[in-house]
């Protein structure tokens, strides 16, 4: 006689079987990863090479062939990747890897999350803007070193947080990737430090310290030596005070700062412009008027924007946080004005400019470098793919506040990756300026850092069975 199981029944398992998907499996995650793969791969198909940049891109490609650090803006970290990749002779497979690391990055927040017990679906919440947001899309298929950069913070803080108390092989390991961050972009360095003193509030170990120490500095300074072969300056690039320059150009008034008459000559000369960044670029600045390159007075500038910072250190402040503020608009400002925050894959063709350094890019790099242009069908799927601007500024303020929460609560769990996604965020501002590409990096980690402090605030599951283990192995 055939029996059937009744209704109730049956809808009872499969609610509890959604629900262990929900809390306990990697099923919704593995989804949600095999949806951004998908994404991934209609880019590759809807653009027919990698997007590069006058002049970003060239200046790494040119220094993986010579490898020579670039004396300006650039380390040489992300140009040691593209080394790897020479052989190929593709930037389109550069892209193809970025798009792998990008997915890995999202790997990576939801094993961490996770083995910080928190629940399938909040970790996966966790890493939607990583893997769904265009501008990180579009970062992945850019020969930029964003991606890059992320990749190396997320993994550093993986490792060091898998265990309340790392190991020295972990430490070590957090150390090198520290470095190879900062070798990305110098504005990683800091976050060495960050790292050893949360080693040190926690009372991680000596060894512990010593070897992220030892495992992050060694690198840089190794690389510091080498630039100073080349350049004559123990330095890992030689922008920094180009940079802070332009930072007070916003603000400085020299009937204030009374700098020297060396320095008199970087005080303001009338030329403004739309944002601090602008000022490194723009002709009629006064560093641009010096005679020789710009970045050939760094210590000049650095020297004049220190002396301004000292002498007008709340007008510095305040531009420091208004810039700041633009992060968090509902609608994505426009900063610089040339800038156009990427919210959407676009349809068209960009074709490079004619410059000598182009030409030889495509000569030793990869011959079938060309201007980008997009591909159809796949670029009208694109083209109707929209990512919430709302999801931008307002989502991106709410994870700093519930990661701060969670900083300040009794597990602390969230500490150190709020603290990182704060300096990642605020440290190129106050350096620089504030730009859409450059608080990217902040995201994800700030995203982890909302989850764990959600966490601490709802401790989800803590009480079930089998949920200890990562506590346990934790001691």
């Amino acid at each position: 006689m055939l029996t059937s199981t009744p209704a109730p029944r049956t809808a009872q398992l499969g609610r509890g079987r959604v629900k262990r998907v929900a809390t306990g499996g990697h099923g919704l995650f593995a989804a949600v990863l095999a949806a951004a793969a998908v994404l991934r791969v209609v880019v590759m198909l809807a653009y027919d090479t990698a997007q590069l940049y006058w002049y970003d891109s060239f200046t790494y490609l040119d220094t993986a062939v010579h490898l020579k650090p670039g004396g300006a803006f650039h380390p040489a970290g992300y140009s040691f990747f593209l080394r790897l990749l020479w052989p190929f002779h593709s930037v389109e497979l550069v892209a193809g890897v970025q798009h792998a690391m990008g997915l890995g990055t999202a790997v990576m927040i939801y094993a961490l999350l996770r083995r910080h017990r928190l629940p399938a679906w909040g970790a996966t919440l966790a890493t939607l803007p990583v893997l769904f947001d265009p501008a990180f899309v579009r970062l992945e298929h850019a020969v930029l070193s964003d991606t890059q950069l992320i990749f190396f913070v997320v993994a550093a803080l993986t490792v060091v947080m898998w265990r309340a108390r790392p190991s020295v092989r972990a430490a070590a390991m957090a150390g090198a990737l520290l470095a190879m961050a900062g070798l990305t972009r110098t504005a990683a360095v800091p976050l060495l430090g960050l790292v050893l003193l949360y080693l040190v509030v926690r009372r991680a170990g000596v060894r512990q310290v010593a070897a992220l120490a030892l495992a992050g500095v060694l690198p840089l300074a190794a690389y510091a030596g080498w630039y100073q072969a080349h350049h004559g300056r123990f330095a890992l690039s030689g922008s920094d005070g180009v940079a802070l320059w332009a930072r007070t150009m916003t603000f400085a008034d020299c009937a204030v700062v009374r700098p020297p008459a060396d320095e008199a000559k970087l005080c303001p000369n009338g030329t403004v412009v739309d944002a601090a960044s602008e000022y490194v670029w723009a002709p009629g600045a006064s560093l641009n008027l010096l005679p020789g390159d710009r970045f050939s007075h760094n210590d000049l500038a650095r020297r004049f924007a220190l002396r301004a910072i000292a002498a007008q250190p709340l007008d510095y402040l305040r531009e420091v946080v208004h810039d700041a503020s633009l992060a968090f608009a509902p609608t994505p400002v426009r900063h610089p004005a040339r800038v156009s925050p990427a919210l959407s894959f676009p349809v068209g063709s960009w074709p490079l400019p004619s410059f000598p350094l182009i030409e030889t890019v495509r000569g030793e790099y990869d011959p079938a470098i060309r201007g980008m242009s997009s591909v159809e069908p796949y670029a009208s799927l694109l083209g109707v793919y929209r990512f919430p601007g709302l999801l931008h500024g307002p989502l991106f303020g709410m994870a700093l506040l519930l990661g701060g929460i969670g900083a300040a609560g009794r597990r602390r769990a969230a500490l150190l990756p709020w603290a990182a996604a704060v300096y990642l965020f605020l440290g190129p501002i106050a350096a620089l300026d504030f730009d859409h590409r450059y608080m990217l990096p902040a995201v994800p980690v700030a995203c982890a850092a909302a989850a764990l402090g959600l966490r601490d605030l709802r401790p989800w599951n803590l009480r079930r069975p089998g949920l200890s283990t990562a506590r346990a192995a934790d001691r």
